[in-house]
């Protein structure tokens, strides 16, 4: 079977580098490119801690694209590039799969256009944990059953975007999935921002320390009692079992799939 072309953008930083040893080890993926615009010029292997790979970090440029032809991008890199990235990525015919949270609701109405069309597949995640894809899943179950909910979601203090893009994920499934709104009522808050964010009618509150990597807890209250859902991520080798799923995946789709969950049988 013909391997799998993958190039990586983002590829020194943490996510990206652990993507990069995942694929050079999965069966059936071939790395053929990585982007950075750090260290641009370097070999990839030591950077990975390895032998050198033969794979020059680079920028991501669209001449870069074509010149190796790779199937699928995988993007871990910020709120600030993921857009131009994805953009890049499917003007030069490459599928994307993206990991990157900070990603708007217009934003992906404007790349389900872009992906209508090139007539290729593309897939967004806000976590590619499947731990944390079953919390999700899990989360809208008790929604029908607990009236109240929030979100408490956990990262190390180098995240930029808060909340994150699972916790708001999240949210999005409770309140689709709930059989009726919580009553409102009246709160005197003597602090600016200590109840969180409010997203679909769920307060969502954002933790960053050092020490963390990725963790989530929904509390669920009802009558009488509550129901506590977390999932916690303490190694970003969690997210290579999603990742690696998604780059095999996404080469027969021909829409964009927001969501871990939609492409696995559950």
């Amino acid at each position: 079977m013909e391997k799998i072309r993958v190039a990586v953008s983002g590829a020194l930083g943490r996510m990206g580098r652990e993507v990069c040893r995942t694929v050079l080890a999965t069966e059936g993926l071939e790395l053929v490119d990585a982007y950075d615009s750090r260290a641009a010029g370097e070999d990839l292997g030591p950077v990975l801690g390895t032998a050198p790979t033969g794979i020059v970090v680079r920028e991501l440029t669209p001449q870069h694209l074509q010149q190796y032809s790779p199937q699928v991008l995988v993007d871990f890199t910020t709120p600030l590039s993921v857009m131009q990235n994805i953009t890049l990525s499917l003007e030069a015919g490459v599928r994307p799969v993206v990991g990157t949270t900070g990603i708007t609701g217009a934003d992906l109405e404007h790349i389900r256009e872009m992906v209508k069309k090139r007539g290729i597949g593309a897939i967004i995640a806000p976590n590619f944990a499947l731990g944390a894809v079953l919390l999700m899943k899990f989360a809208a179950a008790a929604a029908r059953f607990f009236p109240q909910a929030e979100i408490i979601e956990l990262h190390h203090d180098q995240k930029i975007d808060a909340p994150s893009g699972t916790a708001l994920k999240t949210a999005e499934m409770i309140a689709a999935a709930r059989l009726r709104q919580p009553q409102s009522r009246e709160e005197l808050i003597k602090l600016p921002g200590v109840r969180g964010g409010l997203q679909d009618g769920i307060n969502i509150h954002s933790i960053r320390l050092s020490g963390l990597v990725a963790h989530q807890e929904v509390i669920f209250g009802g009558e009488g009692q509550t129901l506590s859902l977390r999932h916690d991520s303490y190694d970003r080798r969690s997210f290579m079992p999603g990742v690696v799923l998604a780059i095999k995946k996404v080469p027969a789709l021909d829409d964009l799939v927001y969501g871990l969950e939609n492409i696995l049988d559950l």
